[in-house]
């Protein structure tokens, strides 16, 4: 017999100071049981940073060749898709091919990201934004994670601020790199 998913719940007031986004969020997602944690945080952290009124939560390992998070540009094609973790150089030139814009969230080292990325050519390689989450602020997540998170972030000059429900205050600054 399989293993559900276990669906999460998050909400967080997003006051992202360097977007000028200041949003509430009521987030449910489903963690695949082949997901860690680190992945999951990262795509929820992800969907945070980037929330926009056409950004939609893909289904996330349940789905591999579907998007972790996307937005429809103004032609009904992909405008933007984010992919997380550490996916392959193959995978990455056709998502390039397929979308406007790409980005990569990260809770992996930055630098195996980039080493895997640079194993064969990627049509247009050099516009994907890789946006490295850092360990500081994913490691006591996790350890404070629970089926209910309630969150305040903070994002400004490119650190961000995590404050949960018990008043614990985690920080970390964003890495961004590219393949140019």
């Amino acid at each position: 017999m399989a293993l559900a998913s276990t669906i999460y719940r998050f909400q967080i007031n997003i006051s992202d100071v360097d977007r000028g986004v200041y949003e509430a969020l009521d987030l449910r997602i489903a963690c695949h049981p082949s997901e860690t944690i680190s992945y999951l945080l990262t795509r929820v952290l992800a969907y945070a940073l980037e929330i926009r009124e056409d950004l939609v939560l893909g289904k996330g390992l349940a789905a591999p060749e579907e998007p972790a998070l996307s937005a429809m540009n103004e032609i009904g094609g992909i405008g933007l898709w984010i992919e997380i973790g550490q996916p392959s150089a193959a995978k990455m030139h056709k998502i390039c091919k397929q979308a406007d814009e790409v980005r990569i969230y990260t809770h992996k080292d930055v630098e195996l990201v980039l080493a895997t990325l640079r194993e064969q050519e990627i049509h247009k390689g050099e516009a994907i934004e890789i946006v490295a989450i850092p360990s500081s602020l994913l490691e006591p997540l996790e350890d404070n994670i629970s089926r209910k998170n309630v969150w305040d972030l903070l994002r400004t000059e490119g650190t961000v601020y995590v404050t949960t429900a018990d008043g614990d205050v985690f920080e970390g600054g964003l890495g961004f790199r590219s393949l140019a």
